[in-house]
Order: C-alpha cells, then structure tokens, then sequence
C-alpha cells in the first residue's frame, strides 16, 4: 500500500508542478483584509458562490481559478475545511496555493468545502487558530488541511479533541496521532536551485527577505539552500557574490512600507535581484523592484503572474500535497499507509518531483532549462548534496559575503 501511495503522491506532483505556471493567481484579485472567524467569514473580493461542487460525473476540473472560493452547501455542512496561515487567503503565495489543492480535490471529488481564517489576523493567537479549527469539525470537516507552521500548538489540542476528523499539516510535522498527516519539504533544493539559476544568469548582488522572523523552518531552509546554490555557481563561474540578507519586517509574513523601503534601499545600493521568501512580502519587494528597474526572485509558486520584474521562483508542491492527502483520506487503508504510525513526517523534495523551478515560464538566459534539468537529477541521484538544515543566519563562504541585515 505504501508502494502505491508513493507513486500517486509522485504522479499528482510531476503534473502539479508542470501546471503550476498557468494555474497560480493569473487571474485572482487581491485579497480583501482578514476577517474574524464567523460561518459567515469571506473576503469581500470573492468569487460569486457556487450552490454545489463538480460531480464526479462532471470533467475534470484543473484549474483553481475555475473554482469559486467559496460555496453553499445543500445540507450547511462542509466536509473538506482549510485553515488559513497568517497573512491573506489570495496571498499569491502559500496561502493561496495550498487552497488551490484543496479546492481542486473537492470539486473533482465532489466535496463540499470552505475556507476559514483564524480571528486576530497577522495577530493571531493559538486559541484563534484552535477556534477556527473547532468551528470546521462542528460545520461537519471531515478533513481540515491547516497550513503552516504556527499552526501546531492549536492543531495538537483539536487533533487530540476531535479524533474522528482528519487533520492535514502542511509545513508541518508529526504529531504522533493517528488522524494527522505532517506534511514538510526540502525548500533547501529549491533554494538552492534558485541561488544557482541566479548567478549563472549572470547576476552577483543579491538579497534575501524571509518570513517568520528566523523562526519559520521553512522559510530557514529556502535561505540557507539560496545561499548554497549561490556559493556553488560562484565558484563554477570563478566570481564573488554577495547578499543582503535578513528576516526584519517578515515575522507577520505581511507586506508592509518598511519592507518596501528596505528593499528599495537595497536596490538602490547595487543589489540586483532578491529572494522574497514569505507569502504578502512579495508584494513589497516587488513594487520596490518595479521602481528601481530591478529584480525578484518568487517562492512557493510560480509567481512570474504577478510582475515582470520576477526572474524565477522556488517551488514547492503544497497544493499537490493537500490534493494528495485528502484523496488518502479517504480510506481508512490509504489514511493508514499514508500517515504510517503518525510518527513520522512526510518529507517532500526532489524525489518526489515536489520542488524545483517554473520551466513552462523560463526567461533565464544563462542557464539552460537542460542544464537545470540535469542539476535537479543530480540532486536526486545524490551527486549535489545540500545541507538542509535550520539555518537561520548563514555565515559568509570562500565565494559570498553575506550582510546580515537587522
């Protein structure tokens, strides 16, 4: 069972991340503010609602954007719930890409489904996100996909409380409970990946903007490999790099005035393309990028959609992994063989087709997709080895300065 678990995860994430150009945000509109959690709780820019899903009879359904981000069920209840991170639900990023995986799975499963945003905002509180949680199980979630990892505190106690739910923790880990699936991936090879692409496009002042505060796993791995794949195209180039390098203004993951003007200091200063590595920061260090003529290195999805000034993304499969969980929840034999004891998180990376970069969007002009292709089979036969461990502030190398910037 396992075997075959193994290779749906692998198929879902081959297709997942070739489709991921077209199908992130080409057409969302922006996010409206956060609103407490109410079974009313929407965003004033929604989509029209729907009064049901696709049936299993209808076509497949492949795009996120075909799918309304909120609908009505016959009954007022929901078996598929996501729970929002911080930040806003058409964040452009994590967010909204992880929805798109739910969504996707609920209209071709023909589930009902609905989204739910934690009271507080960029503020919230573990007793919020539990309450967002409670509010799904007793809208009828069979499975609620929470994502990020702020999440985990209030996840244990409604996991431990509602037992027959299932519960999905993207950018999480293994809570050692039979009704959770702890999702986490190698952002270090994309990072890295992104870092390299970088240099060999020519490019060799760089920055790096992270969320979460250099608290976030996640977002440490995704620098540290950035300044890996830099370090190691440096070197094949025989050049000197640099990076600004910082977690300030990121913790709430928001854009934000400072953040912009940060950035645009930077620019300003010589740097050339940077890592905006954390949902809504995008936005700020993309318009800075816009003003200055200068460049932008997106994460999780492919977010070359939204400004011009993108020369790559870092991607990660989270809206595959969710479709993919919620189709092995199921059964109790696929949930079973899925999850293991509970024990054990399930780390996503090369492997598993589940990281990498846009090739449907290339616009790079010193490195090949052929030559990226290659690199990314040598790191999944182990011929490039990257250290993925928490890194919160890497140290300089024989080839990079890096300017940890507080």
């Amino acid at each position: 069972m396992r075997k075959i678990l193994a290779m749906l995860l692998a198929v879902v994430m081959v297709l997942g991340l070739c489709a991921c150009g077209g199908n992130n945000a080409a057409t969302a509109t922006t996010a409206a503010t956060e609103a407490p959690v109410t079974e009313a709780s929407a965003e004033t820019e929604a989509p029209a609602e729907t009064e049901a899903p696709a049936t299993e009879a209808s076509a497949a359904v492949t795009s996120a954007d075909d799918i309304a981000d909120e609908m009505t069920s016959s009954d007022g209840k929901y078996e598929i719930a996501f729970v929002t991170d911080v930040g806003q639900l058409k964040d452009k990023s994590f967010n909204q890409g992880t929805f798109d995986g739910v969504k996707l799975y609920a209209a071709n499963a023909g589930k009902s489904y609905k989204y739910y945003q934690p009271a507080g905002g960029d503020q919230a509180t573990d007793e919020d996100r539990y309450d967002a949680m409670k509010l799904a199980v007793e809208n009828g979630a069979k499975v609620v996909v929470c994502a990020g990892f702020m999440q985990g505190t209030a996840l244990q106690k409604a996991a431990e409380e509602f037992t027959d739910t299932r519960f999905v923790f993207i950018d999480g880990w293994a809570l050692g409970l039979n009704n959770v699936a702890g999702i986490a991936f190698q952002e270090e090879q994309c990072g890295y990946l992104a870092g390299y692409a970088a240099v060999m496009d020519g490019y060799t002042k760089l920055g790096f903007t992270g969320g979460g505060g250099g608290a976030n796993a996640a977002c440490n791995r995704y620098g540290w490999g950035f300044v890996q794949g830099v370090d190691a195209a440096a070197a094949a180039k025989g050049v000197k790099c640099e990076i600004n390098y910082s977690w300030l203004y990121g913790s709430s993951f928001q854009a934000s005035n400072e953040l912009q003007t940060m950035a645009a200091g930077w620019y300003q200063n010589g740097t050339e393309v940077v890592f905006a590595c954390g949902g809504s920061m995008f936005q700020s260090v993309a318009a800075a990028a816009s003003a200055e003529d200068a460049k932008v290195i997106g994460v999780d999805v492919d977010q070359s959609f939204e400004s011009d000034t993108v020369i790559t993304s870092a991607m990660k499969g989270i809206g595959q992994a969710a479709e993919t969980a919620l189709k092995a929840a199921e059964s109790d034999d696929t949930w079973n063989a899925f999850i293991g004891d509970g024990a054990t998180t399930i780390t996503l990376g090369a492997k598993d087709n589940a990281v990498g970069l846009p090739t449907a969007t290339w616009s790079l002009n010193g490195w090949t997709v052929e030559e990226y292709e290659q690199m990314l089979a040598d790191i999944v036969a182990g011929k490039v080895v990257i250290d993925g461990s928490d890194v919160p502030e890497p140290a300089s190398t024989d080839n990079v300065t890096v300017n940890i910037v507080k």
